[in-house]
């Protein structure tokens, strides 16, 4: 992962850029804006020296006041054009850089939606807020002032040059031949800071990295003796950061003055040649001035239009990996013909959607997560509608894996996953969800307070159902002796609540919804006992005609289900009631009993 996140490429990929530009979709209008205004402010600038030209060759050189008046407006209104300009062309920049970053947000957080739990368990958490965050932001600037930089920069490189030759074409011919003795150099320099400055990013990265491992692993590193080859390490890596982060602050410091000397040197020459010509009578001293003025000028937008190319390399791999991660293709969707047939809503389509009963059934299931490592094998399993199965196993059985199907969060590769004796991929995504209650063992609560985190399952939910959902879990009384209530914040992750507390709320969330299916993912592992009864009283007086289907670890809380499924390497060794499989004493007999045992001796 860093080795692709840390790559660089040396040339400016044009495809990419349009491509992010695309997505962005920043309104052409307010670019098309942007560009005048920087032309017409580009104009004004390079007008100053000629208004100064004209002082000097016609006020000062002729003692003459006569339209001074006049000029002196024209010269304070330009003034004034160029600050209304500059914050103008200032407040469209900002226009377009907020616009685009709302944008690729946005279709980035919609994509991220469809996208299928393969990708999440591949790409860590971390770097994808980092490509949607920092990337999205470092992209978003880089193109925004990218084209004040570039046309600006560009169009002053033209006017500047174009009114030199105007005035004087043998002088102007010497500042145009240092132009590009200026861009060579200032290429070669931008090349050598751009690479140094990537290997101060790669070396900060790796002094972050090893602050966080010192600081979560400090227990396991003073209790190994670990600490002065930890320290070596890191002074090790710091020092080779200080060293290219010296290095760089010499070549820029070196890069800034050669360029000056060099518009210097030729500032010096027009002004000595400009001398000559005028004991000559070939020019006048205004004109002189102008030039002068312009060559120093002129220098300035070279480097900013070098800088956005320097800033467009440096940005290359982050662009490619906002690309990469928006063009990662959704692997499960609903088919033109589902939808046509019945919408993404209930009653958009062609025909309502069918009621749910709640049978289900895996007819010859093959699934696997890594290709030639199957998890499951000709699977095949049938649960009625009204039934509560439980599915147990060792860890590694296949158990989570068939909540994950019968969710839709993966496919199988072969075979059918049926829900009424529909296929799944038959009917929209939303009304499998809509028909489906799912609890975790690790619940996801998000920084609202209780009343909303259980109304996320019911978004219309009165507060009378919250209540009763939260009473048909238990949850009310520790609810109520919260300060505040239904209407305290449960923190981020729910922070402020205790682990078998987010998980009664994630049952009342549940609960809320009415679904003809609920799935338990080891749910009441991290429950107390106490808590823990109390909750599988309430899931069986609401499970009456629903379907259930149980994972669980703890195996006293799958006591009183219709059925047991046995679980291992991926098949079915053993099923029947638990009374049943306790006298077979097969595998499920020594699961029970030696989980009895642990807890007895706990």
């Amino acid at each position: 992962m860093n080795k692709k996140t840390d790559h660089y490429k040396d040339k400016i990929n044009t495809k990419t850029w349009l491509e992010f530009i695309k997505l962005a979709a920043p309104r052409k209008g307010l670019i098309i804006s942007l560009i005048v205004v920087l032309m017409i402010v580009a104009v004004l600038e390079s007008i100053s020296p000629i208004m100064v030209r004209y002082a000097i060759d016609h006020f000062i050189k002729y003692n003459v006041t006569d339209g001074l008046v006049l000029f002196s407006i024209i010269y304070l209104a330009i003034v004034v054009a160029i600050s209304f300009g500059t914050k103008y062309w200032l407040k469209l920049s900002g226009r377009i850089e907020t616009e685009m970053s709302y944008n690729i947000r946005k279709t980035g957080f919609e994509h991220l939606h469809n996208l299928s739990f393969s990708f999440y368990d591949r790409m860590p958490v971390g770097w994808i807020l980092s490509r949607m965050i920092n990337d999205v932001t470092r992209l978003c600037e880089t193109i925004s002032f990218g084209i004040i930089d570039f046309v600006w920069g560009s169009f002053t490189i033209i006017v500047i040059l174009a009114a030199m030759l105007i005035m004087n074409f043998k002088l102007a011919l010497l500042a145009a031949l240092a132009v590009p003795i200026i861009i060579t150099i200032t290429i070669y320099f931008q090349k050598r800071l751009l690479k140094t400055q990537r290997e101060i990013r790669r070396l900060n990265s790796e002094i972050t990295g090893e602050f966080n491992e010192g600081i979560m692993g400090a227990r396991t590193t003073k209790t190994l003796l670990r600490e002065k080859e930890n320290e070596l390490e890191f002074f090790t890596t710091a020092k080779k950061m200080n060293r290219r982060s010296i290095d760089a602050s010499r070549m820029a410091a070196f890069f800034l003055p050669t360029v000056s000397i060099i518009g210097m040197i030729v500032a010096a020459l027009i002004l000595v040649l400009g001398g000559e010509a005028y004991t000559q009578n070939l020019i006048e001293i205004g004109t002189i001035y102008a030039l002068f003025t312009y060559t120093l000028h002129l220098w300035d937008p070279i480097r900013q239009v070098a800088g956005v190319f320097r800033e467009m390399q440096a940005a290359q791999a982050a662009a490619e990996r906002v690309i990469t991660l928006l063009n990662e293709p959704v692997e499960i969707t609903d088919s033109a013909e589902v939808l046509k047939q019945y919408g993404a809503q209930d009653g958009a389509g062609e025909q309502p959607w069918p009621e749910i009963k709640g049978d289900i059934e895996f007819r010859n299931v093959n699934f696997s997560y890594v290709e030639g490592e199957p998890i499951l094998e000709n699977f095949s399993l049938t649960i009625k509608a009204g039934q509560t199965v439980a599915i147990v196993g060792e860890t590694g059985a296949g158990k989570t894996t068939l909540v994950n199907l019968a969710c839709r969060f993966y496919e199988p590769q072969q075979g059918q996953i049926l829900i009424d004796g529909y296929d799944i991929k038959s009917l929209p995504q939303v009304w499998l969800y809509h028909n489906l209650g799912y609890v975790l063992q690790t619940p996801h609560l998000f920084n609202a307070t209780i009343s909303d985190n259980i109304r996320y399952g019911k978004l219309d939910a009165t507060e009378a159902e919250i209540k009763n959902a939260a009473k048909l879990v238990c949850a009310d009384k520790f609810i109520e002796k919260l300060e505040n209530g239904y209407f305290t914040l449960a923190g981020e992750g729910g922070s402020r609540l205790s682990t078998g507390e987010k998980q009664l709320i994630s049952f009342a969330r549940a609960i809320i919804a009415d679904p003809a299916i609920f799935i338990f993912d080891e749910a009441t592992s991290s429950i107390d006992t106490e808590i823990e009864k109390q909750i599988q009283e309430a899931i069986n007086n609401i499970l009456q005609n629903r379907t259930a289907l149980i994972i669980a670890h703890r195996l006293s809380t799958v006591k009183n289900a219709d059925r047991i499924i046995v679980l291992k390497n991926g098949k079915i060794i053993e099923q029947g009631v638990h009374a049943e499989l306790i006298k077979t004493r097969g595998e499920y007999f020594n699961l029970y009993t030696g989980q009895f045992t642990i807890d007895t001796n706990v």
